[in-house]
């Protein structure tokens, strides 16, 4: 469920304003809002340090610890990691500029250009040519030697001589000497790149000091937000004030904390005004709680007035992930990794999304089961869903599809007509889930060729729907003007559910696409003869498919989720999340994942 937020004002004498803030912190349950969001901006170098810490971690992250632990303050650690950061990205376009300056120069091979100057200063004139092959030998000069061939094929000629007289052929160019030779630039690459490895040994050693920069980036933000508190507040002569969201449910638990710790402050709540919006806590059931890592992934937030949708959306994502992966095999790999690694996975993914992926794959091998298929081969004696290249198959993969879509959309339909019924708009939802059906019938027709009469239901419910759809549209006093924007909105909703219901198409044809690749691939491999060309085929040609099953988790089985399922359901997703001004603390064992200490539950969220 979503949390009912109220608004709140918190009133004190100036001399306990710290007492206050400190009580807020404690408690954990107010979202502070700045009365002018002008005035509520952290001092620059506090925020030059947040930042430089921030991104000094960033860059930590994944670096292993190796070798001594440097006593260096986190400030100084930072600034170092930085330092180094630049200096690596500085060294690798350096060594990327001397490889290109190699590949143009390469035709001269070895050649010291030291070594020339030598033989100038004792009188040796020396100079170079590319010319054609067969006049080669008409070069007169005391000493002619082929150095190497040109790209466009002609002959690179050493010519040397003491008189100072060297006939040269019309065709024959001069060839300039580069400005810089060979061994020089290996010599400067060299240093470049040891200097790179110093780094990196460098930012090894500094990896050990990640836990101490944890510890300084939240004791800085947690200045930043008392500075921003303090700024934000109201400032009245004696009286210091601050606003902010709370949960319904613990308006009692806050004031009972400011009377507990002898606050004299004055608490108020009040109903938000029409041009505000809460901030969105979602608290979903127990169950549903590892769609939270796709949603943390993701970045979306449900307005405070629309739908928790964690629960549809864990029973929905599986389901199609399954559909488009339709193999056991990978099913296997995406339930034992994560449940395998569990504790790796969880520091570098989050809890919840690690949870989510044992599901997935949960439910993908259950459905590669039913498919008969592993890595590409059927291995049971009886396959009861056949994902196979022939009509039946398609046919009946394309109806399931169109199926699930139509059950998926008609029941968003129904939850918005539970909530907003007994308004009349109850009943044009109920008539967009009826008519979603009867488009149901209609793309069955056009795709699949089946029968759309008047012996079938779909005219029916086309019709049912349509009629509900327009004439509760815009529900209002004047009859004809809602039956008029009822209509003149009823073309545009109606393309609009067609497209919806023709869309999870993508999932009988996208697992078709991965039992095809897996199978091609299989083929492919043993009918090479020699043992490790299969094995190399197989990891490869699995694992890209594996690839790119994850990428159609996310475009494929969350875009039905968020946009078909969600548009169906009025989500704008246009909310920000609760953040409460809280004490936090960081996790010593997992040091990169801050964490905030309250967790929240019902009645203490």
């Amino acid at each position: 469920m979503i949390v009912s937020m109220q608004k709140i004002y918190l009133a004190a004498r100036q001399t306990y304003r710290d007492r206050t803030l400190d009580v807020l912190r404690r408690v954990g349950i107010v979202h502070r809002v700045p009365v002018d969001p002008a005035l509520a901006v952290p001092d620059e170098a506090t925020t030059r340090q947040v930042n430089a810490i921030r991104a000094a971690l960033q860059v930590l992250s994944g670096v292993e610890p190796r070798g001594a632990k440097p006593d260096f303050a986190p400030g100084e650690a930072a600034r170092e990691v930085l330092d180094i950061q630049r200096r690596t990205a500085e060294g690798r376009n350096h060594l990327a500029s001397l490889y290109n300056q190699l590949v143009q120069i390469a035709i001269w091979d070895d050649l010291k250009l030291e070594s020339v100057e030598e033989l100038r200063q004792a009188g040796i004139d020396v100079r170079f040519y590319a010319v054609p092959a067969d006049v080669a030998r008409e070069l007169q000069a005391e000493c002619v030697a082929e150095v190497a061939e040109t790209p466009d094929r002609k002959l690179m000629l050493a010519v040397a001589d003491r008189s100072g007289e060297i006939c040269v052929h019309d065709d024959a160019e001069p060839m300039a000497l580069p400005s810089r030779d060979a061994a020089t630039m290996r010599s400067e690459a060299k240093e470049v790149d040891e200097a790179l490895h110093r780094d990196i040994e460098r930012l090894h050693s500094l990896a050990h000091l990640t836990g101490e920069l944890e510890a300084e980036l939240l004791g800085l933000e947690q200045q930043v937000e008392q500075a921003v508190a303090v700024r934000g507040a109201v400032v009245d002569g004696d009286l210091f004030a601050v606003q902010g969201w709370l949960p319904t449910e613990n308006y009692d638990t806050l004031d009972a904390q400011l009377a507990q710790q002898s606050v004299p402050a004055v608490l108020q709540k009040t109903e938000a005004a029409e041009d505000e919006q809460p901030p969105t806590l979602v608290r979903p059931a127990a169950w549903a709680r590892p769609i939270e890592g796709l949603f943390r992934m993701l970045g979306t937030v449900p307005g405070h007035d629309e739908y928790d949708v964690s629960a549809p959306f864990l029973i929905a994502l599986p389901i199609f992930t399954a559909m488009l992966i339709s193999d056991a095999g990978y099913g296997a790999m995406l339930l034992l990794g994560p449940a395998l690694c569990y504790p790796w996975a969880a520091r570098n993914f989050g809890d919840r999304f690690t949870q989510l992926m044992i599901i997935v794959g949960a439910v993908s091998l259950l459905w590669g089961l039913l498919t008969n298929a592993f890595f590409g081969f059927r291995l049971l004696p009886v396959t009861l869903i056949p994902i196979e290249l022939t009509d039946e198959s398609r046919t009946f993969m394309m109806r399931l599809s169109f199926t699930i879509g139509a059950i998926h959309l008609s029941l968003a339909q129904l939850w918005q007509a539970v909530r907003y019924y007994p308004s009349l708009l109850w009943l044009n939802r109920l008539g967009w889930a009826l008519f979603i059906w009867g488009i149901y019938g209609v793309v069955c027709m056009f795709v699949l060729q089946a029968p759309l009469h008047w012996l079938t239901p779909w005219p029916y419910l086309l019709i049912a729907g349509a009629a509900l759809a327009i004439g509760f549209g815009s529900p209002g006093p004047n009859p004809v003007k809602a039956l008029g924007m009822g209509v003149a909105l009823f073309p545009l909703s109606m393309l609009s559910a067609f497209s919806d219901v023709i869309s999870y198409v993508r999932l009988m044809a996208v697992g078709l696409a991965s039992s095809v690749l897996a199978v091609s691939f299989n083929d492919m491999a043993f009918q090479a003869t020699f043992l490790p060309i299969t094995v190399l085929v197989l990891v490869l040609g699995h694992g890209l498919n594996i690839g790119l099953a994850m990428i159609a988790m996310f475009a494929h089985g969350v875009r039905l989720n968020m946009l078909e399922f969600g548009s169906n359901l009025g989500m704008q997703w246009a909310g920000y999340p609760f953040r409460p001004f809280a004490q936090r603390t960081t996790d010593i064992t997992h040091p990169k994942q801050p964490s905030i200490a309250r967790v929240f539950q019902k009645g203490n969220p």
